[in-house]
């Protein structure tokens, strides 16, 4: 998560007060910051395997969320 953060990420989402820091987890936050990462890195080649702790997905995350405001879906 903080190669995401640090390498092209927008994570300030979930940072404390954020839209999206709950859930406060790590789950959570590695989630929403591993697809940021993907989001904005991918035409330039980025990857989106981090050691094997991501996979890609064909079914958008936030349908699936916990809080009453699920996060903004990033494209």
């Amino acid at each position: 998560m903080n190669y995401a953060c640090g390498s092209g990420a927008d994570c300030d989402s979930i940072q404390p007060g954020g839209p999206c820091f709950q859930p406060d987890t790590v789950f959570a936050h590695a989630s929403y910051a591993f697809n940021s990462y993907w989001q904005r890195t991918k035409s330039a080649g980025g990857s989106c395997s981090f050691g094997g702790t991501a996979i890609l997905v064909t079914v958008d995350p936030s349908e699936y969320s916990i809080t009453s405001t699920p996060c903004p879906v990033l494209q």
